[in-house]
């Protein structure tokens, strides 16, 4: 790990050529060495326990999940599809990036990005030198400078700087707030169209989404109108009747919603 590291692989890269997961790998480069973990013997459960005809069958093209799922089930094999195809997905990802590469450079090129290339490599905080969480960076994300602290916008700045997906992604979602402060839908379709071309498969989704429900989404931000009053009621509704499934039957729960309905009215 700690080799890939040194020439420059991001995590992602790492754990398209391991078969690891990105988490695990960010996580092992923080030690010197390995943590020791004793791997349990293999069972038949798991198709691990045919690695060596699977990657015999892979080389010989034999590659379709199905026919390597009857293959190994007449040799034993007592586990799931899923699990198979969990173990042929990272082999087929380790053999990806370089057609990743060529479907970027093929994509239409959007009037605001000087380049297509993403990154998805860990950013330390400037402050601490500790790396800065997924999750921590997606609520950065979409908070406005002015309501950010000294530090949440020290680690905006880094973020922007040494990732260039998170920066991208940070103007996409000023603009989306923008759009929807202004109360205006007149630029949403700019900003689809803008989107679609990003070149960041996730947004671009998101983009389509949007386009495929148009109108409601143009009345979402025009109009005045929300259903979030009814949305609220059905929410309290479902949070009672769960908190009393298999002790209590519709009696106590309408005793238990008479007095809100009643309080609610009270307050109108």
């Amino acid at each position: 790990m700690h080799a890939l590291s040194k020439e420059g692989l991001t995590c992602s890269e790492i754990a398209r050529r391991t078969g690891y997961g990105r988490r695990s790998i960010a996580k092992w480069l923080t030690f010197e060495i390995p943590p020791d973990r004793r791997r349990g013997a293999l069972q038949p459960t798991s198709p691990l326990y045919f690695e060596t005809f699977l990657t015999q069958c892979w080389k010989d093209g034999n590659r379709r999940g199905r026919h390597l799922f009857q293959n190994i089930k007449h040799r034993g094999y007592t586990g799931s599809f899923s699990n198979l195809e969990r173990l042929l997905a990272t082999w087929r990802r380790a053999e990806r990036p370089e057609a990743d590469k060529d479907k970027g450079d093929a994509a239409p090129a959007w009037i605001g990005l000087a380049d297509r290339t993403y990154d998805n490599a860990p950013v330390r905080d400037p402050h601490t030198g500790h790396l800065i969480s997924p999750v921590v960076a997606a609520t950065l994300c979409i908070k406005p400078r002015g309501a950010l602290t000294i530090n949440q916008a020290r680690k905006v700045d880094a973020l922007k700087q040494g990732s260039r997906t998170f920066a991208v992604l940070r103007s996409f979602s000023m603009r989306f707030r923008v759009i929807f402060h202004s109360r205006t839908s007149a630029k949403l379709e700019d900003w689809i169209h803008d989107a679609i071309h990003s070149g960041l498969a996730f947004l671009a989704r998101f983009a389509r989404v949007l386009r495929r429900d148009i109108e409601a989404v143009c009345n979402a931000i025009d109009l005045s109108w929300s259903n979030g009053q009814a949305e609220g009621q059905i929410n309290r509704l479902k949070t009672i009747k769960r908190a009393m499934y298999g002790r209590a039957g519709p009696e106590l729960l309408r005793a238990r919603m008479m007095p809100i309905k009643s309080a609610d009215l009270h307050t109108k």
